[in-house]
């Protein structure tokens, strides 16, 4: 096959604060010829997801940063349009660490096959990927979810706080979510079924979170940081648990919060109330929980038991504009792009 030319969005440049549109640049290139081992991929889906805020800079971090040129990291899904490998045939479709481009070239033993008869595709990036793991994982691991314990998780109408919700309730704890916006808020009560639901926007969000856990807080899935934990804390129970699997109010902070330092007052409550607080990256516990997670989450799905909704955006060019929106919950569940169409 001639020479394919790829599209790719890069980062052009590491944001102080707040990332904007010149941070990124888009580009076009031309792909190599395969090598054996090797597949030639054309990306059907993009996920865009939080964490990649953290890999545009160059802070020390769990993973190494994106560099300045370099194509921006993400999770797609993508066909195989020609392979030299006899385990990935032309014309499956994968899971594949590419990134922002329309097409790439990977090795074949760092892709994996999908099912598009098992599930929509696009699946494969949310409810049955990445950030439904993250919510298995971290909640039925550090959570320790039991029956009639209450579980409370920010970000609530978002790809992992849904899932998470909706797993504690098939263990048999009670679900409160918290979510901005009253057609959020709708969704996360009327269609995930959660047994309470708060508007951190109210004017009186502690007031309402409180009424909300009339026995307190058992379990409280972090995604968001700032005033909605600081509403949190002093609910939270005897042996409460706290997986803390993101901070997205805290991403763009390019200096210190004013006010007190608030951190002799939170080890404090760690220790007079015996809390259990671990951050988390879903990657640590795939070997052990990932086929679990499988099996469960594909079961649920087909039961009607673990429901979710995406946000999808047309059009690569469109992923900046959409992932920067993404950062202020401009989005309504998980946020993919279609790069280009099923075939």
């Amino acid at each position: 096959m001639s020479a394919v030319t790829s599209t790719r969005i890069v980062l052009a440049s590491r944001p102080d604060g707040e990332p904007n549109p010149g941070n990124f640049r888009t580009e076009t290139t031309k792909l190599p010829e395969l090598s054996d081992g090797q597949v030639l991929l054309r990306t059907v889906y993009l996920s865009l997801d939080p964490y990649m805020r953290g890999r545009m800079s160059a802070a020390e971090s769990y993973a190494d940063p994106v560099e300045v040129g370099e194509v921006m990291v993400g999770v797609v899904v993508a066909q195989v349009v020609e392979s030299r490998s006899p385990d990935v045939p032309s014309g499956s479709y994968v899971l594949s660490y590419s990134g922002w481009q329309t097409h790439a070239v990977a090795d074949a033993g760092s892709v994996r096959l999908l099912d598009p008869d098992a599930a929509p595709l696009s699946t494969a990036l949310g409810v049955l990927g990445m950030p439904g793991f993250t919510a298995y994982a971290g909640l039925l691991r550090i959570g320790r979810p039991q029956p009639g314990e209450t579980v409370v998780v920010a970000a609530a109408a978002g790809p992992v706080g849904s899932a998470v919700g909706q797993i504690a309730k098939i263990h048999g704890a009670r679900a409160v979510g918290i979510a901005g916006g009253p057609d959020k808020c709708a969704y996360v009560r009327d269609e995930l079924g959660f047994d309470a639901v708060i508007d951190h926007r109210a004017p009186d969000f502690a007031e309402q979170l409180r009424a909300a856990v009339p026995g307190g807080i058992d379990v409280y899935f972090e995604n968001v940081g700032g005033p909605v934990t600081a509403a949190v804390l002093p609910l939270l129970n005897l042996y409460a648990r706290i997986p803390v699997c993101g901070l997205v109010s805290q991403y763009n902070a390019a200096t210190a919060p004013e006010g007190p330092d608030r951190l002799p007052a939170f080890m404090g409550l760690i220790l007079t109330k015996s809390l259990t607080v671990r951050g988390f990256i879903q990657s640590e516990f795939v070997r052990e929980m990932y086929a679990d997670f499988e099996r469960d989450a594909s079961r649920w799905l087909s039961e009607g038991r673990l429901k979710y909704r995406e946000d999808v955006v047309d059009g690569l060019g469109n992923a900046p504009e959409a992932f920067l929106g993404m950062l202020h919950g401009t989005n309504f569940g998980k946020l993919v792009v279609r790069v280009g169409p099923e075939e």
